[in-house]
C-alpha cells in the first residue's frame, strides 16, 4: 500500500503516531519520524529500523515555522521527494474546559498546536507533494469535531477548524493531485489519554458510549494507512470517525 513513499508524519514518537509510523512502514514507508521528543523519535525510528524497514528520525517542533521547514527539508534531502504527510501532532489537556472557565494560554495552546501546527506542515511539505507528481494529506481531526462535546471548547475549536481546512486543502490541491482527508479519533487507548480518563467522574459513561468497545492506536493508524494509500485513490475532503459508533450512540 505504501511501497516507495515516502511519508512524513508528526508526533510519530509515542501513540497513535508510532503506531502508524511502524504501520506505514511495514507496508512498504519510507518514514520521516517528524517529533519534538528526541529520545522517543530515536526509539520509534530504531524500531522501524530493527523491523527492517527504513526510517529517518528529525526533531520537529509543529509550533516553529523554521523547525517544520528544516524538518521537511532534511526528509526530501535524505529520500528525494515527499508523498505522503500524516498531520498527527495534537492532543488536549485537562486544563480545557468550557469557554467561560477555559484559560485563554490552553484556547492558543490548542489553536497554535492542532490547527496551526497543520498549517505549517501542510505549508511546507505540499510544495513537495507537488513535486513528486501528487500524493496525499492524511490531518488529524477527532470526534469532538462531528458532536457535542462538554468540558474541551478550546480543543474542539481547534479540532473543528482542522476539519474544515480539510476540505478546502482537498479542493484548492486537487488540480495538483493530492487528496486530503482526515481521521477523526474517539478516545483512543494511549497512555496521555488513559491518564486523563483516570480523572474523569464520567468515563465509566464515556466507554460505555463506544459501542464496539474503546478505539485502539492501531484502529486510527489502519485508517489513516487507507486514506494516504492509493486504495482511496478517489477520497478527498473527507473527515473519517474512527470512534467505535461514539459519534451516532
Amino acid at each position: 500500500m505504501m511501497q516507495g513513499k515516502v511519508a512524513l508524519i508528526t508526533g510519530a514518537g509515542i501513540g497513535i503516531g508510532r503506531c502508524a509510523a511502524e504501520l506505514f512502514a511495514r507496508h512498504g514507508g519510507r518514514i520521516v519520524v517528524a517529533e519534538i521528543n528526541e529520545e522517543a523519535g530515536r526509539e520509534t525510528a530504531a524500531r522501524i529500523h530493527a523491523a527492517g524497514s527504513d526510517a529517518l528520525f528529525v526533531r520537529t517542533d509543529v509550533t516553529d515555522a523554521a523547525s517544520v521547514e528544516a524538518a521537511v527539508a532534511a526528509g526530501v534531502a535524505h529520500y528525494g521527494r515527499l508523498d505522503v504527510i500524516y498531520n498527527n501532532a495534537g492532543g488536549s489537556t485537562t486544563r480545557d474546559s468550557d469557554l467561560t472557565r477555559a484559560p485563554d494560554d490552553e484556547f492558543w495552546r490548542a489553536m497554535t498546536l492542532d490547527l496551526h501546527g497543520t498549517w505549517l506542515v501542510s505549508r511546507f511539505g505540499i510544495p513537495e507533494l507537488i513535486k513528486a507528481g501528487g500524493g496525499a494529506v492524511v490531518n488529524a481531526a477527532s470526534v469532538v469535531a462531528l458532536m457535542g462535546w462538554p468540558g474541551k471548547d478550546a480543543y474542539t475549536a481547534a479540532k473543528g477548524a482542522v476539519a474544515a481546512l480539510t476540505r478546502s486543502m482537498a479542493v484548492e490541491y486537487a488540480p495538483h493531485n493530492i487528496r486530503v482527508n482526515a481521521v477523526a479519533p474517539g478516545v483512543t487507548r494511549t497512555p496521555r489519554v488513559v491518564a486523563q480518563l483516570e480523572q474523569l467522574e464520567t468515563t465509566q459513561r464515556l466507554t460505555a458510549a463506544h459501542l464496539l468497545g474503546m478505539v485502539e492506536p492501531e484502529h486510527v493508524a489502519q485508517a489513516a494507512l487507507f486514506l494516504a494509500s492509493e486504495a482511496s485513490g478517489r477520497t478527498t475532503g473527507h473527515v473519517l470517525p474512527v470512534d467505535s459508533g461514539l459519534s451516532i450512540s
